[in-house]
């Protein structure tokens, strides 16, 4: 059993690094041309060393996925134990998502534009991701609605639309057709989604940051 743990370790950290060095190359070369020799040569590890830990590159792309949308729940379920307003409950959600990405342009390419043209099981992963934050903003924003914080309104259009935006905004970032940071652009973004459910007069003052 001693030796067991330092081994575990170890194939925990050679792991990480292949994840690492895939998710590089796929930005970097596009999911279609990355090459499995590249990524053992990133994760200085011989191709056997790699196929040790996954059977190839589709088995890549998807832990890549699971690893990204797994470091997104963690973080959003932090932001939002720190509101208790549904509204800035919602917004927290999708400002921790939009940041925490923003500062992973390789995940975020990869998470925001390869796994989109790499092929259905990629794109259902994503999708997947997606509607689980719809469904978390729907519910806040049924919350709100509840609560007589805004007035009623079509929550499962307007969580799509928040959703899609963000996905619009970070999509175009990640293809370096929008140069500024994340940072500069979400705070316009958000007074656009406040705005939407009524929620500026209130929320407008506070830029809050996320992540």
């Amino acid at each position: 059993m001693p030796v067991r743990a330092p081994r575990q370790a170890r194939s925990r950290a050679r792991r990480e690094q292949l994840l690492s060095a895939a998710a590089s190359v796929f930005a970097r070369r596009g999911y279609a041309d990355a090459a499995i020799d590249e990524i053992a040569r990133e994760a200085e590890t011989s191709k056997g060393g790699l196929y040790f830990h996954f059977p190839g590159k589709d088995a890549l792309l998807l832990a890549v996925l699971d690893k990204t949308a797994a470091l997104l729940r963690r973080k959003v379920e932090r932001a939002m134990a720190e509101e208790h307003d549904p509204v800035r409950r919602a917004e927290a959600a999708l400002g921790t998502l939009i940041v925490t990405l923003g500062s992973h342009r390789t995940l975020a390419r990869v998470f925001a534009v390869e796994a989109n043209g790499a092929g259905p099981a990629f794109r259902a992963r994503v999708a997947g991701v997606e509607d689980e934050f719809v469904a978390l903003v729907k519910q806040e924003l049924d919350a709100a609605v509840a609560e007589g914080a805004i007035d009623p309104i079509d929550t499962d259009t307007v969580a799509h639309a928040w959703v899609g935006m963000l996905n619009a905004v970070l999509t175009r970032w990640a293809l370096g057709e929008d140069r500024r940071s994340i940072e500069r652009v979400y705070p316009e973004i958000r007074r656009m989604l406040l705005r939407s459910v009524g929620a500026d007069e209130r929320d407008e003052g506070s830029e809050g940051s996320h992540g």
